[in-house]
């Protein structure tokens, strides 16, 4: 049995155009049967954006648990850089009881004759936690507090259960303030209570962004009524912080109208914009949720598409571009994911599988590269692509949520492309492939899926220190291949007389927790043998010993060979 509730996917655009909801399977595709890549390490195309230094989450009240905080400070050893973190519903009422996708800041409260009074215990504490694990917040400005409703928040009916408390939880918070002065109020508060808390000089980092996807159903007013609470909102923070960053308008990859409207409000009108967000998901499954029978199949076999991201991030880029005065805004996509919404699993649509494999770290990887690639041909840039990932408390081992964290505080494979891409030095260089996705593909008339590929990205550092990031993917989960792929990879400009050469894989032998546990028997309820030999393959791995190689005229060759899907990672040390 099954019912679609696609129609109401949390995140999902509701805009059509040539791509389809999800990339189908073909298992007539052709492999890549061989490549070479080609690497300058001498060449400079600049300094490498590191726009994978972001991520978010709906679940606010899971930011300060235990495995919130190491799961904070794991990304901070990850690199020396802070990330920004962007968490939902901070002026959501409630308890600070966390469930996923919902959460609450419980701020706003007024007395009996309607007067305003702040309560920041719960945004201390899931401040704190970010700020003290080193990052910075992205401060999402959102939604409405339950007693700034409008009256015709009432018009929305539910039947109160034990999982919808009320029609507030159903999406009531979603209605605009009654009061634009109140929430200036409220805004203006939240702002000097983190001044005073953190001080100027980290408060000075954070960016100030009203809402989450205003152009579906997290905003039940008109376009104008948001640009108008726009306004409202970057004129209060700006009254505490005179240099703050402010933003938005946070819509889906579907919201093109929303956002030129909102851009010529903000340009009109002399509004502050300092930076510019929207969201793009690579798939919604259809079915949406199956209610099948437990480790049952999908009715299809579904997959999330590059391309489908790609044609919307470079869509609103473009949008951007239509205002000049906006050209060197950055473009910050604070929700980029490969599929929606987060916390459904593989035991609601078997499709999910995905994000419990070695598939999703090396279609990360592939995107970063490619969004990389539209910064430098399109008139505006990306500088940060935010996964909307952490984890999930309560849930089973490998449920297949899109979280960094599985049960027992199992790091996922995803975790370990932000391990890989963080260890990229300062300066991309120029790195070819003969067997690279064509870019125009991207405007083929039928919206179809990347196909299989072999791409690289590679940098160098201050240090002479060269890195090279070289995968082989495709956009379909269930496409697999018997035989690796030979990759004969090509590296000049070097200037050491040796260098040591380190090779880290993330495949389906490597670098993956999940392969570990399917090898124990996929225990639901682990020894704390079968869960120590389960962690002992969560980190980033060595696909063989460190070895020292000496270029000749400046060049080395060096012979990969790549399983379907696979990423390695080469790093030339100088000796």
């Amino acid at each position: 049995m099954s019912t679609d509730t696609a129609a109401h996917n949390p995140g999902l655009s509701t805009d059509h155009n040539h791509f389809p909801r999800s990339a189908p399977s073909d298992p007539s595709a052709p492999h890549v049967t061989s490549a070479t890549v080609t690497v300058d390490a001498s060449s400079d195309r600049g300094p490498l954006t590191r726009i994978w230094e972001s991520i978010g989450y709906d679940e606010i009240n899971w930011t300060y648990t235990p495995t919130g905080k190491q799961l904070l400070r794991t990304f901070a050893e990850l690199s020396p850089r802070p990330f920004h973190v962007r968490p939902h519903y901070v002026f959501c009422s409630g308890t600070g009881f966390g469930i996923p996708h919902w959460g609450n800041g419980n701020v706003y409260h007024e007395d009996a004759d309607g007067n305003p009074h702040y309560d920041f215990t719960i945004v201390d504490q899931t401040y704190d936690a970010i700020v003290g694990a080193g990052h910075h917040v992205l401060v999402e400005l959102a939604f409405t507090p339950r007693d700034l409703l409008p009256p015709e928040a009432d018009e929305l009916k539910v039947v109160s259960s034990p999982t919808v408390y009320s029609n507030y939880e159903a999406g009531a918070w979603a209605y605009p303030p009654k009061d634009y002065e109140k929430w200036r109020g409220l805004v203006a508060a939240h702002a000097r209570h983190c001044l005073e808390r953190y001080g100027a000089e980290e408060v000075s980092t954070w960016l100030w962004e009203l809402w989450n996807e205003p152009d579906i159903f997290y905003w039940k007013g008109t376009t104008q009524q948001f640009c108008d609470l726009y306004t409202v909102t970057a004129e209060a923070v700006r009254s505490v912080l005179p240099d703050a960053q402010v933003g938005g308008p946070a819509v889906t990859g579907g919201g093109v109208q929303f956002m030129r409207d909102f851009l010529t409000h903000t340009s009109t009108n002399d509004v502050p914009l300092d930076f510019v967000s929207f969201h793009t998901k690579g798939s919604a499954f259809t079915p949406w949720r199956v209610y099948g029978p437990t480790g049952g199949s999908a009715p299809e076999k579904q997959n999330p598409s590059a391309h489908k991201m790609l044609f919307e991030i470079r869509r609103m880029l473009r949008v951007m571009a239509e205002f000049p005065q906006y050209h060197d805004l950055p473009a910050i996509v604070d929700e980029c994911d490969a599929g929606v919404p987060a916390h459904y699993s593989v035991y609601d649509n078997a499709n999910f599988q995905f994000q419990n494999t070695e598939y999703y770290p090396v279609f990360q990887v592939k995107l970063f590269k490619k969004i990389l690639d539209l910064n430098e041909t399109e008139t505006a840039t990306v500088t940060q692509a935010t996964s909307w990932s952490f984890y999930f408390e309560g849930e089973r081992y490998f449920e297949g949520t899109r979280a960094f964290l599985t049960a027992g505080g199992v790091e996922k494979p995803l975790l370990n492309a932000y391990r890989m891409v963080s260890r990229l030095g300062g300066r991309r260089v120029d790195a070819t492939s003969t067997a690279a996705s064509d870019p125009a593909e991207l405007d083929a008339g039928d919206g179809r899926s990347m196909g299989e590929e072999v791409d690289v990205l590679a940098s160098t550092d201050a240090a002479g220190r060269v890195t090279v990031l070289v995968w082989r993917h495709t956009d379909d989960q269930y496409q697999t291949d018997e035989a690796a792929t030979p990759v004969d990879v090509r590296i000049t400009g070097l200037t050491a007389a040796e260098y040591s050469v380190s090779h880290f894989r993330i495949d389906a032998d490597h670098s993956n927790s999940h392969t570990a546990w399917v090898a124990q028997g996929s225990p639901q309820d682990p020894t704390a043998e079968q869960l120590t030999a389960v962690k002992a393959r969560q980190g980033l791995e060595e696909l063989e010993p460190a070895r020292s190689a000496a270029p000749r005229d400046g060049a080395l060759q060096l012979d990969v060979t790549l399983p379907l899907p696979s990423v390695s990672m080469l790093v030339l040390e100088p000796k």
